[in-house]
């Protein structure tokens, strides 16, 4: 069977329609040699093909041979015989004969895959036999099905009988993959560090393969997601990776396959397939399939070696025996692992070849227990959550060392978990692998621990013999000090040559305290750095007395204090300013303050007026920072009518306050105009635009007539009276009139109220009612609910008003009150 006749290609190049291929006259000599060099080519695929064949057909007649016990003459008649009773060719019976008597892998692949064709084959033409969603799945899979098993076997013979890796790629493309739409194949030796060589390729550019003849460690390409992940990776697209890769582009979003080639638990390369378009998932069958030629990949990698560069000397694995001399020579305990495989050839567990003279179990076990044993049967919780194992079989299959700190070791003595905690480097050396592990004793972790706590709090030791002379300092009181860890420790009776001049006496009372009364003793000082640099520091040292009661030596530390001392010294004036800054505002407080109260009093001497009683409140703000500019005014004017108002300036502190006497003193000399509420509120408004720095305040007037018992008022952004007749109580009809300081000149609408005996007017400021969680129409609902009972004096019903207000804003509060008759 030709490579024509199993790829379904027409035996010829002509097109149907009679046209050359390549659009050039027959009969021209550019046309004839192009015939030529067309009719070589298919020649030379037929020749391939037919050796492929003839390898099959010849190892079929062995097994025949050694199955009849015949001679190769009577085999060949035999195998000729039953292909035609069976109605196959030759070649497909031998594949038949060499699955059934090899039953390995290829084998099963082949069961399977054929399985699966078949059930796509009843299912319909339309239907794609790999899931590669291409047009005329239905041909593709009558020719998948009829050639399966040559396709795959003559893929393996061509594996097996290649001299390269390039001619194993060549085979693989053109026998196995390209019918599963494939177009390209890569595959990828790894290197001892981590690398990837591109040992062969087919359906790439020559450019592009050699630009990717070489991928460093580290790397992510498709190819190491292969190596990494022992399953292999299958991407539906190239593109949706984000990850490079040979033929990247040419094509971009075609699916991509990365599949580990390794043998005996060891990974040698990658098998790595193209597709042009995006793959869809593979059935299982296809999956296999490709595990497969993986393998038949690693058995070309596993005899590889990668070519030298000129003048580089070939690179000799240690064996094991040179690895035990190199672990011998190590200052940690270490271990030399090899590969234990099982009947199948697969990786099953290490056998601990060699332990070095350092090593030291973490049970206490000696090493002749240890040596030669299995490395899961020494230590069976390696493969428990510290993943040892999974590391160890990590790197004999991938090569990349592996390293980590602080992993716990548990062993198991008489089923009791024995653990210690050690840092880890696991490396592959032929193929061999070297553990060595460095398990933290109890001393070493303490004295690391009070290595960070002495760096962490800025401590350096010393210790000094009063007798030798000898002094010892650590690392990080040269640091201190400033000086090299070569120079020579300066002794304690030379510290005070090294400290500011006038801690001279701090340190002769340390030293005094010390040596002479032998007692411990501290001090703190300014040390003179040789750089300029000047650090606060303080000494703690305790003396130390031999058994006649002599002093010995001295032993102490110094601590860098200098953070803390700024700190203090920043916190230090940070307290005297705010004190001078609370002592400013308490004083500007008190001041304005004195100046509230001196214009308005809490409580004012009554005025005397006919039929009429009068009363005022003022209850300050509770915070002495928020004096306001609330303001009230009740005087008898030279016309015989009472002025009555309120106001409220924007705001708190003394502009408040001095903006509410310019008001209140304006208002009350403006008034002896005998002008209306309305043109007084106008007046008063031109004195806070233009008089006051532009300031705003809300105000209620009212001309109060003892004669008519009528009320004149006018209102300036403010809430309005509230009478208080029998056992009701209202707000006065609203007038219009803006806030005083809005605008330069405004005109106030007023209205007139008549009164009558036993009615009580109230004037009050926002601070009476104001609560921060409801609006101000149910705030002067609730106050016409507390006005209502009207006690048996005005006072008294003012008193009650503030004693039962619910507000909560802290706002000065003004209230100003009259009862007719």
């Amino acid at each position: 069977m030709s490579a024509s006749e199993r790829s379904g290609e027409p035996a010829g190049d002509v097109r149907r329609d009679g046209s050359d291929p390549v659009g050039l006259t027959p009969l021209s000599p550019v046309g004839r040699l192009a015939a030529t060099v067309d009719r070589l080519s298919r020649e030379v695929r037929a020749a391939q093909a037919e050796a492929e064949g003839r390898a099959l057909i010849e190892l079929a007649k062995g097994i025949l041979v050694a199955r009849l016990g015949c001679g190769p003459a009577e085999a060949a008649r035999q195998l000729a015989e039953l292909a035609e009773q069976s109605q196959v060719t030759p070649l497909e019976f031998a594949v038949d004969v060499i699955n059934q008597a090899a039953r390995d892998r290829v084998s099963e692949v082949t069961d399977a895959f054929l399985a699966a064709t078949a059930a796509v084959r009843t299912a319909g033409p339309d239907e794609d036999p790999v899931g590669g969603g291409t047009a005329g799945a239905g041909a593709a899979a009558e020719a998948v099905a009829d050639s399966a098993a040559v396709r795959l076997r003559a893929a393996e013979s061509g594996a097996l009988a290649a001299d390269d890796t390039q001619a194993v790629a060549d085979a693989l493309l053109e026998q196995a993959l390209r019918p599963l739409g494939a177009v390209a194949v890569a595959i990828w030796a790894a290197g001892y560090d981590g690398s990837l060589t591109l040992v062969g390729s087919a359906g790439f550019p020559p450019a592009e393969a050699a630009r990717w003849r070489y991928v460093p460690p580290d790397v992510a390409t498709v190819a190491r997601c292969g190596l990494t992940e022992r399953s292999g990776q299958w991407f539906a697209s190239l593109a949706g990776t984000g990850l490079p890769s040979v033929g990247r582009h040419q094509y971009p979003d075609g699916g991509r396959v990365a599949v580990p080639a390794g043998t005996g638990g060891r990974i040698h390369g990658v098998l790595e397939i193209v597709w042009p378009v995006p793959l869809a998932p593979q059935p299982p069958q296809v999956v296999r399939q490709v595990e497969a030629l993986a393998e038949l990949c690693a058995h070309t990698l596993e005899s590889y070696t990668p070519p030298r560069e000129p003048g580089q000397e070939p690179r000799v694995m240690p064996d094991a025996v040179e690895l035990m001399d190199l672990a011998d020579g190590l200052h940690d305990p270490a271990l030399v692992l090899v590969p234990h495989l099982d009947a199948a050839g697969q990786l099953a567990d290490f056998r601990i070849q060699h332990v070095n003279k350092r090593f030291m179990d973490p049970a206490g076990r000696p090493r002749a227990v240890v040596g030669g044993a299995l490395l899961l049967e020494a230590y069976p919780m390696a493969a428990g959550d510290s993943e040892l194992f999974r590391s160890v079989e990590r790197v004999y299959a991938t090569g990349e060392p592996f390293r980590a700190r602080h992993m716990n070791l548990t062993a198991l003595v008489d089923q009791v978990p024995l653990s210690a905690v050690a840092d880890i480097s696991v490396s592959r050396h032929g193929n061999a692998v070297l553990l060595i592990w460095r398990i933290e004793d109890e001393t070493a972790r303490l004295a690391s621990l009070l290595q960070h706590a002495q760096r962490l709090g800025r401590i350096g030791g010393f210790e000094e013999n009063l007798l030798t002379g000898e002094i010892t300092w650590n690392g990080q009181l040269f640091d201190l000090y400033g000086r090299p860890h070569t120079s020579t420790p300066v002794p304690l009776e030379e510290l005070a040559a090294h400290a500011h001049p006038d801690d001279a006496v701090a340190i002769g009372r340390f030293l005094r305290t010390l040596l002479h009364h032998r007692r411990s003793a501290s001090a703190a000082f300014r040390l003179r750095r040789p750089d300029g640099v000047t650090r606060h520091v303080r000494v703690v040292a305790e003396p130390v007395l031999d058994t006649d009661d002599r002093l010995l030596l001295v032993r102490g530390a110094c601590q860098d204090i200098s953070a803390q001392h700024w700190t203090e010294v920043a916190l230090a004036a940070t307290r005297d300013q705010l004190a001078h800054t609370e002592q400013q505002a308490i004083e500007r407080a008190r001041l304005t303050l004195q100046l509230q109260h001196a214009i308005m009093p809490p409580e004012q001497t009554p005025l005397r007026v006919p039929d009429l009683q009068v009363a005022v409140r003022y209850r300050p703000a509770e915070t002495e920072q928020l004096v306001g500019g609330d303001w009230y005014d009740a005087v008898m004017l030279p016309s015989g009518r009472v002025l009555l108002c309120v106001g409220d300036v924007a705001g708190h502190g003394i502009e408040a306050a001095t903006s509410m006497v310019v008001l209140r003193n304006a208002l009350r000399g403006l008034a002896v105009t005998g002008a209306g509420p309305g043109q007084l509120l106008s007046w008063l408004n031109i004195v806070a635009h233009h008089l006051t720095g532009g300031v705003t305040a809300t105000a209620v007037c009212g001309l109060y007539d003892p004669a008519r018992r009528t009320l004149r008022w006018a209102r300036a952004g403010h809430l309005p009276p509230v009478l208080v007749r029998g056992p009701g109580a209202r707000p006065l009809p609203l007038v219009r009139g803006m806030l005083l300081g809005a605008v330069a000149e405004a005109a106030y609408e007023e209205a007139e109220a008549q009164l009558a005996a036993g009615d009580t007017l109230l004037m009050y400021t926002d601070g009476l009612i104001e609560r921060r969680d409801r609006p101000v129409e149910e705030a002067l609902t609730q106050l016409l609910s507390t006005v209502r009972p009207t006690p048996n004096t005005l006072d008294q019903h003012l008193d009650r008003l503030l004693t039962y207000s619910r507000s909560d804003t802290d706002d000065d509060t003004c209230l100003v009150g009259i009862r007719v008759g």
